[in-house]
């Protein structure tokens, strides 16, 4: 049974910076694509961000490039979505998500169980 556990969400004021931690018990994830979403209340979820299975290849949410940055420590069974001047329209329960293939295009094997992001102004 696969764990994917989110960390490092918080309350912060807008301009501020937050770096989420995702870990992942899974024995695929060296050879697993990573990606970030998001969920606003009242909002569907929302693509923020991914990362391919050895970090050479990135995609991100126009809303957040430039701002945010995704990473992985495959040594770690960790990927990181650095978020840096957070504004307050950045408020949501942000998800981890295991994709089915070495490059993100879209499926999700595994959902982590979400980590709350709040930014005041």
């Amino acid at each position: 049974q696969a764990a994917v556990l989110e960390s490092g969400g918080g309350s912060v004021q807008a301009g501020d910076s937050l770096r989420l931690s995702c870990e992942a018990s899974i024995h695929t994830f060296n050879s697993s694509a990573m990606a970030w979403f998001r969920q606003a209340p009242g909002k569907e979820r929302e693509f923020v961000a991914a990362i391919s299975w050895s970090g050479g290849s990135t995609r991100y949410a126009d809303s957040v490039k430039g701002r945010f940055t995704i990473s992985r420590d495959n040594a770690k069974n960790t990927v990181y979505l650095q978020m840096n001047s957070l504004e307050p329209y950045d408020t949501a329960v942000y998800y981890c998500a295991v994709g089915t293939g070495a490059a993100w295009y879209g499926p999700v094997d595994y959902w982590g169980q979400g980590t709350q992001v709040t930014v005041s102004s």
